[in-house]
């Protein structure tokens, strides 16, 4: 299974309240950034099935953004599993239950994001993964018990824009 992993965009400052953080939205340059990395993953043909967002906003707006420029409104879904406290056991679960060659685009937070493709990819807490804001990664998962895959490649925004 492929997964494309998509960090969101820019958003507003943090704020201390849970209820509040839940609510931050991208701001200008975080969509205008998120916008020109959808336009370089349209150029370059990626291709996935789903588009599983965390609920929260700011990942939500970088997912909707996404699938406006792929042209895959539809296919957008909330998913609890990619929430930033989310668990990477219960997210395994959900893909494993998925078609094997069936791909995904996950759209969430850090360091949930980095953490799960350092386990991915057997790198436990010794791999130091960073993914930028707007970074992508692509993941070629093998196993899911025990979690198991390769990583592909790993990218900023800019080096996005760059290989498109």
């Amino acid at each position: 299974m492929e997964i494309i992993i998509l960090r969101h965009g820019e958003a507003g400052k943090r704020v201390p309240v849970a209820s509040s953080d839940m609510q931050r939205a991208l701001t200008v340059s975080g969509r205008d950034e998120v916008k020109q990395v959808a336009e370089s993953m349209a150029e370059l043909d990626l291709k996935f099935d789903t588009i599983a967002t965390s609920p929260l906003k700011r990942a939500s707006e970088t997912a909707h953004i996404v699938a406006k420029v792929l042209k895959k409104d539809k296919a957008v879904e909330p998913w609890d599993e990619l929430k930033p406290e989310g668990d990477t056991k219960a997210l395994y679960r959900r893909l494993a239950r998925e078609k094997q060659d069936a791909s995904f685009l996950l759209v969430g937070h850090e360091p949930y994001l980095s953490s799960m493709i350092s386990e991915l990819i057997g790198g436990g807490t010794r791999a130091r993964i960073v993914l930028k804001k707007a970074g992508l990664a692509r993941v070629e998962i093998s196993s899911f018990n025990p979690p198991t895959g390769e990583l592909r490649w790993l990218l900023t925004p800019r080096l996005v824009r760059k290989v498109s």
